[in-house]
């Protein structure tokens, strides 16, 4: 058993992707995750392992899509706006099925932005900036642990579904420091044999190619990988449920946002109010049928972002009329603190209470 390690959240996401058996890394420096590829251009050559300092977001991307052609464990990390380059190779990744972990480490939008923490990408990655029908995997950690042990599934369920994956942290988690543990990777290997890029040497030849002039062919593609997308919906949904079993009031939050809204929870519990949080882990598949189960019996949810309100529409999705559900948000900057989720719960509770809707 590993002991635990005082590691910042981007330190602890290249750690755990050696761990996980990375072989290959491209990438672009870009503030707040540019300890990522600063951490693997030193350790990576030690291993002797591929770390190309790409001359753009757009190259980095392509790379990785050529390397996880050949079958290699495959990683790229960068920033919102910087992320936004890249989503028409996500796109070619996605119709190729190529396994490749993409990190986003969030930071202040729209466009450029500024390097302030913020939520924002939470529609670029679970809606696609890229063209056709796909989707990406989605993981949302919370904690320095959970980007150890969301790093390492993330490059599981890359591998075992063929599937792009984006690890979705924010610039406070990825310039936070606290325990954490890297242990044995403990997934399983995927055999890739079947469909890799290793050489026609004894057996026929291969392609990789999302280009398909026939139409009955690319329909029929895209109805293949709408099945994996069921599949994944049906078998890898995550979620955390805190103090859920009694709640009429439930928080929804994501990420870095959810460990905040815990304290709030607890304030709430301690003035007698039975509040409770959810929080997806998975963003994609989003675990629409366990929220849409408590809001059967909960009287009203409030979602709570660092935005204005992106993940909001799929908590409505889920809810539909069987609850009431408000929302909390700040677009970017500074986290919104304790006292200000609390004084904005307590309007909407006031409101409620007063029959206002």
């Amino acid at each position: 058993m590993s002991e635990k390690e005082l590691l910042k959240g981007n330190i602890a996401i290249a750690a755990s992707a050696l761990n996980s058996g990375c072989e290959c890394y491209f990438g672009y420096p870009i503030t707040p995750q540019t300890e990522i590829g600063e951490y693997l251009s030193y350790e990576m050559q030690k291993r002797n392992l591929a770390y190309v300092c790409a001359e753009s977001e757009i190259a980095a991307i392509n790379m990785a899509l050529g390397a996880a052609s050949t079958g290699a464990k495959v990683m790229t990390s960068s920033s919102s706006c910087a992320v936004s380059l890249m989503q028409e190779a996500i796109s070619y990744a996605c119709c190729d099925e190529l396994p490749i972990v993409i990190v986003n480490v969030m930071r202040a939008g729209p466009g450029q932005g500024y390097i302030y923490p913020s939520q924002g990408d939470y529609n670029q990655s679970t809606k696609g900036g890229g063209n056709g029908d796909y989707q990406v995997i989605v993981l949302s950690p919370s904690s320095v642990q959970e980007c150890v042990d969301l790093t390492s599934r993330a490059f599981y369920l890359a591998q075992k579904y063929r599937n792009p994956v984006i690890l979705l942290a924010d610039g406070m988690l990825g310039q936070m420091a606290e325990p954490a543990i890297i242990d044995c990777n403990k997934y399983e290997e995927i055999d890739n044999s079947s469909w890799r890029l290793d050489g026609a040497k004894n057996r026929p030849a291969r392609e990789i190619h999302s280009l398909e002039p026939s139409q009955l062919k690319l329909n029929q593609h895209i109805l293949n990988l709408k099945k994996k997308y069921d599949l994944i919906e049906n078998s890898e949904v995550d979620y955390e449920e805190y103090m859920t079993d009694d709640a009429d009031i439930i928080i929804t939050a994501f990420g870095t946002m959810g460990r905040c809204a815990k304290e709030v929870v607890n304030h709430y519990r301690m003035q007698g109010v039975k509040m409770g949080l959810f929080r997806p882990i998975t963003l994609y598949p989003f675990p629409l049928i366990r929220l849409r189960e408590l809001s059967y019996r909960v009287k009203t949810f409030i979602d709570i972002e660092m935005n204005l309100g992106q993940m909001l529409k799929d908590v409505q999705l889920a809810i539909l009329s069987n609850a009431s559900v408000a929302f909390v948000g700040k677009p970017v900057g500074d986290w919104l603190k304790k006292e200000e989720m609390i004084e904005a719960i307590d309007n909407i509770i006031k409101e409620q209470y007063a029959g206002i809707r």
